[in-house]
């Protein structure tokens, strides 16, 4: 079967450029969408500069040209987006709508990927505020995309391993702690752990797979799904060094909401559905999903002990 052509709209970011390499990788002819304003970012020049020499093809739109972004998304069979969900409400969720609306124009496309990959918006209603907001425009252009007719398929890929797993789930940091160790509740709510490049290689499998097609696909690694409680014992092991466990209750770890920033607000919020609800594993994948791992057995996903080894 011939492969989709992808075209990657963030190809630059954190996971748009491993996505990037996952479609290359996997043999697809891959458009990455350069922005006018790239000529600005040495760093992300080089990168997709990188991209060309690798076998991708830059194609100049920008989001603020329909014309030129309608062209752009023409050529492919795929659209990826990758842009951050920093920020998310205003600019990038505006942007994200402009993609979707030239795709809806363009009438070609087979597959739309919207940058999600994190929990399932659709079970997140009951999210605490500020960082409900997150899930609302989520949805929100979930309803664009479904009332526009565009076939579709959503990534909940959890955790980044990254951000979740060196740090011992710890917030504003993202190195192992040395001596001591703050535990949501009693430690043993189940929580995902999906390494990044592993995200990118189920999103760019799943494009042209039939049973996928507007579904969730769910990432749940099996030997990713660890407690809190977990992730310090393999780090322990791996360390040799004992951490004192400081037991956070919910109330109190709720309270520590008062007096920070908007930001800082949002991701408590967040941490509190993973750690003491576990919003990750508290429900069963529905009609409306699929697991990654039992579609794609082939994928040698990477485990948590191989992320840690490169904190020693």
């Amino acid at each position: 079967m011939e492969k989709s052509r992808v075209l990657v709209v963030g190809g630059t970011g954190y996971i748009g450029r491993r996505i990037v390499r996952a479609s290359l990788a996997q043999g697809h002819p891959t458009l990455v969408l350069m922005r006018p304003e790239i000529g600005l970012h040495i760093d992300k020049l080089q990168m997709l500069l990188g991209f060309k020499a690798r076998g991708a093809r830059l194609v100049e739109a920008s989001l603020d040209d329909h014309a030129s972004l309608v062209a752009a998304v023409a050529q492919a069979d795929v659209v990826v987006s990758a842009m951050s969900g920093v920020h998310f409400r205003s600019h990038n969720l505006h942007l994200q709508h402009k993609l979707v609306e030239a795709t809806k124009e363009a009438g070609n496309v087979k597959r739309f990927i919207p940058s999600e990959f994190g929990m399932d918006p659709s079970r997140m209603g009951h999210a605490l505020e500020p960082g409900r907001v997150t899930f609302m425009d989520k949805m929100e252009l979930r309803r664009a995309i479904e009332e526009a007719n565009i076939p579709h398929t959503y990534i909940s890929a959890n955790c980044f391993s990254a951000y979740f797993c060196p740090n011992l789930c710890q917030m504003r940091t993202l190195l192992p702690p040395k001596e001591k160790v703050q535990v949501y509740g009693d430690g043993n709510v189940k929580a995902i752990f999906v390494d990044e490049d592993d995200v990118a290689t189920y999103t760019i499998k799943s494009i042209d797979d039939p049973r996928t097609l507007n579904k969730t696909v769910f990432l749940r690694p099996r030997e990713n799904i660890l407690t809190q409680n977990d992730v310090i014992a393999k780090w322990e092991k791996l360390s040799g060094t004992v951490l004192e466990k400081i037991h956070i209750p919910a109330d109190e770890f709720l309270a520590s909401m008062r007096e920070t920033d908007f930001a800082s607000q949002a991701g408590i919020g967040h941490y509190y559905h993973i750690f003491y609800e576990g919003c990750l594993t508290n429900f069963e994948i529905g009609e409306d999903g699929v697991e990654a791992t039992v579609l794609y057995p082939e994928v040698q996903y990477t485990r948590m002990d191989e992320v840690m080894k490169g904190y020693l």
